[in-house]
């Protein structure tokens, strides 16, 4: 009885307060839930695609064609491996960017970042699935589209797909839209398109140029970095880059990893602001009830059995606040995961999925129960001497420095007395401020994430100098001779006004504990677009390396330290000058002036600036055209094409941030006011019968709200150019880029989402304010 008074009485004294408190705990269980419902599925989609498809444990790339004697080698060492399960060797059939013309696009992929290939069902593993995880298999004529064109261009079930090349065309129609466990993600520039083995053998003799996947598929997974290493050591074909299966699950996990990281980032900042505004509302509570407390205290009752009533009463609030959260995140959690079932696929229909989310929110629970017990210690040192003494005056009496009205030197006398009001109230209106501060951080740090990813500067944290155009080659049979042409025309356009040359190639990496691995390096000059450095600086000789953060941090290597690589058997010893981010290749990349290993080359590009004046779209579409095969795209469409899933997901996210921002504020503002009003009842009604107007009173108000929203805006964009930064750039540390720096659109920023902000909770003090009609003097005048 005595916790359902005290509840019933907390409840109609505090409404406003305790509203607040229990929309931040349940946006906060919301979020939480939300986020954790994501990563759960997530895990289980990609654990039900990986198992359908069958992913190799470990692949081979190799460009260029494979002779009957090559084949035979690796048969042959394949017999003496006994940690191979299963293995392939699966042909591609390589596509121009220019001789396929998808629906949706303006003309053919020309300037697709994306290497295409034409494939057959495999028979053993590695399978190409549908949107039912099923393996499909197209009739004669048609053709089964990656997942990633249905999303970007909008491709469906029955459009025609064009194949067209020296007077040979081709149309294929669309009977599937498929998911590939290896290469579905944007960031991997590969995409398999599926046709029928009778249209495979008709369409290689138009299509010539091949690539080989050499796959395996291992006994022991958990070896599989001591098959890596007798694989390279085996000196069999290996013309490309070697992937395995962990970096295949990190890639396909990445784009919905960045959104779910925002979401449990911004619950984490809502639980934060939650507490404390907890903290406050249950210190004024306390005071309040210091005459209550004397009272329980004298007739015996323990100060363990006091906490309890609080415990109980405000643990009430949180469990139902995240109650109502964990069933709210239900309908949202549709939304989050919208891309994972699209790209991945459903998740398994067991009782993870919902285990996880309740896991997380339980956790949050526990969170807030040590929360206010740790604030309830404080009923130790209240005694009931000193509490039945205490006034509860205290709490209404204005505090702050005074302000004389004659001082004030505003026009607007109704203004000033607002900001007086706030200067001489702050620790009433302190709850208010805090709620803005969360709303502005809350909405602005994924918009400032979205706009950073958006932006061109963000090409930085992709191991790329900024430069107008890239030119890209896959490594193959005349591939060099073929770079050695590009290079010479390039250096003979006059619209070019700088370009820069580079080739990635392997080499091999010998380890201290005496095993080997394999290096990727580019080589170049990296000082003509150069990049920005964590540490260091750029290679300048061909003695110098540059490590990406992941590859420095695996190698346990500093600017200054020296790595030894293996060329042709030969050590070559080279000195690390710099350290630099990038989230590619997994993150592993180097970067070193030296000679490339043409043998082992894996990559060519090419990065130009044009002279003031030109136009990058009709150099593209020239060089496009001039340079075929080679991929020629604008720096804007490699970022797009590359983030463009991560980027969606993230719009999202932002408006929904908005959305939650601007709906806390308004919400918590009507609630404050509302209980500020029937707080100062004597004091409106007061100042009415002394000249003041009902619209003089209203802007008084309005001036506190404003100036708390000014504030907390201010405060919220800080915390969110500071803290909300460091926090992305924790998450995306894991990905290769540890030093985000968000580039802010100030239009967005700093006038549309404040606009919209101020805007709601101008709306809501209005309407909060209009119940000072019924407040007059004559109620008082008894008094």
């Amino acid at each position: 009885m005595i916790l359902q008074r005290l509840m019933i009485n907390e409840l109609s004294r505090r409404r406003g307060t305790l509203g607040a408190v229990f929309l931040f705990l349940f946006f906060s269980s919301l979020l939480t839930a939300g986020g954790a419902s994501l990563i759960a599925e997530l895990n289980s989609a990609l654990d039900g695609l990986f198992e359908t498809a069958r992913v190799p444990h470990f692949v081979q790339m190799h460009a260029g064609e494979l002779d009957g004697e090559e084949r035979e080698a690796i048969e042959t060492w394949v017999a003496g491996q006994a940690l191979v399960a299963e293995h392939q060797i699966v042909r591609m059939i390589s596509l121009d960017g220019s001789s396929l013309t998808l629906p949706g696009g303006s003309g053919p992929e020309a300037e697709s970042v994306m290497d295409l290939s034409l494939v057959r069902q495999n028979r053993g593993f590695d399978y190409l699935v549908d949107g039912d995880n099923r393996l499909p298999q197209p009739d004669p004529g048609e053709i089964g589209v990656p997942v990633y064109y249905a999303e970007e261009r909008g491709v469906s079930v029955g459009d025609t797909v064009l194949l067209e090349r020296d007077g040979f065309s081709r149309n294929l129609r669309v009977s599937a839209i498929i998911r590939d466990a290896q290469m579905n993600p944007a960031i991997v520039h590969s995409k398999r398109f599926l046709i029928h083995p009778d249209e495979y053998a008709e369409l290689i003799p138009h299509f010539p140029e091949s690539e080989y996947l050499i796959e395996f598929r291992l006994t022991d997974p958990e070896r599989l970095d001591e098959f890596s290493r007798s694989w390279r050591d085996s000196g069999l074909p290996a013309q490309g880059p070697a992937v395995d299966i962990g970096l295949f699950r990190l890639l396909n996990g990445l784009s919905d990893g960045v959104v779910a990281a925002v979401v449990i980032i911004l619950s984490l900042l809502l639980m934060t602001v939650a507490l404390l505004a907890l903290r406050l509302v249950m210190l004024a509570a306390i005071e309040e009830d210091y005459r209550e407390i004397g009272v329980m205290k004298a007739i015996g009752m323990p100060s363990g059995s006091i906490r309890g009533l609080y415990l109980g009463k405000y643990l009430g609030l949180a469990a139902a606040a995240a109650i109502a959260g964990l069933l709210a995140s239900l309908p949202v959690k549709e939304l989050l995961t919208a891309n994972v079932t699209r790209y991945i696929g459903d998740p398994a229909t067991d009782m993870t999925g919902s285990l996880i989310p309740l896991a997380a929110v339980l956790l949050l629970l526990l969170v807030i129960y040590l929360a206010i017990a740790l604030i309830l210690r404080r009923f130790r040192s209240i005694s009931a001497v000193d509490a039945l003494r205490a006034s509860r005056s205290s709490e209404t009496k204005a505090r702050g420095p005074e302000l004389a009205v004659v001082a004030s030197r505003l026009p607007e006398l109704n203004i000033f007395l607002g900001l007086r009001d706030v200067v001489k109230r702050f620790r009433l209106f302190g709850l208010l401020l805090f709620i803005f501060i969360a709303a502005g951080a809350v909405t602005l740090i994924p918009v400032h994430f979205l706009t950073t990813l958006k932006s061109p500067e963000f090409i930085r944290y992709m191991g790329i100098g900024r430069a107008d155009i890239r030119i890209d080659l896959r490594a193959a049979e005349g591939t060099n001779e073929r770079f050695e042409d590009i290079i010479s025309a390039i250096a003979a356009d006059e619209e070019v006004e700088r370009y820069a040359p580079h080739v990635a190639s392997v080499f091999e990496l010998p380890l201290p504990d005496g095993t080997s691995d394999e290096i990727r390096i580019e080589s170049g000059d990296f000082t003509i677009f150069p990049l920005e450095y964590l540490s260091g600086r750029a290679p300048v000789d061909k003695n110098e390396i540059a490590l990406s953060l992941l590859y420095s941090r695996d190698l346990e290597l500093e600017v200054g330290d020296a790595i030894t690589i293996k060329r042709d058997t030969i050590p070559v010893e080279l000195t690390v000058t710099g350290i630099y981010q990038d989230i590619t290749n997994g993150g592993r990349t180097a970067k070193s002036p030296l000679p490339p290993a043409l043998e082992q080359a894996v990559g060519y590009s090419l990065s130009l600036d044009l002279v003031p004046g030109s136009d990058p779209a009709a150099k593209v579409a020239e060089y496009s055209e001039r340079f075929r095969p080679a991929r020629v795209t604008e720096l804007k469409a490699y970022l797009d094409q590359t983030l463009g899933s991560t980027i969606a997901g993230l719009n999202r996210i932002s408006a929904g941030a908005v959305l939650v921002g601007t709906l806390v504020a308004v919400l918590i503002t009507s609630l404050f006011l509302r209980m500020l009003i029937a707080r100062d009842a004597r004091r409106i009604a007061i100042m009415r019968s002394l000249g003041f107007s009902l619209s003089a009173l209203k802007r008084q108000y309005l001036t506190s709200s404003l100036l708390l929203l000014i504030l907390g805006i201010g405060s919220g964009a800080l915390l969110a150019n500071t803290a909300g930064q460091g926090l992305v750039s924790f998450i995306w540390g894991f990905m290769g880029a540890s030093r985000i720096s968000f580039v802010i659109d100030p239009l967005l920023a700093y006038l549309i989402i404040p606009t919209i902000l101020a805007t709601g909770v101008a709306g809501a003090t209005f309407f909060s304010i209009t119940g000072m009609r019924e407040t007059t003097i004559a109620a008082y005048i008894a008094e």
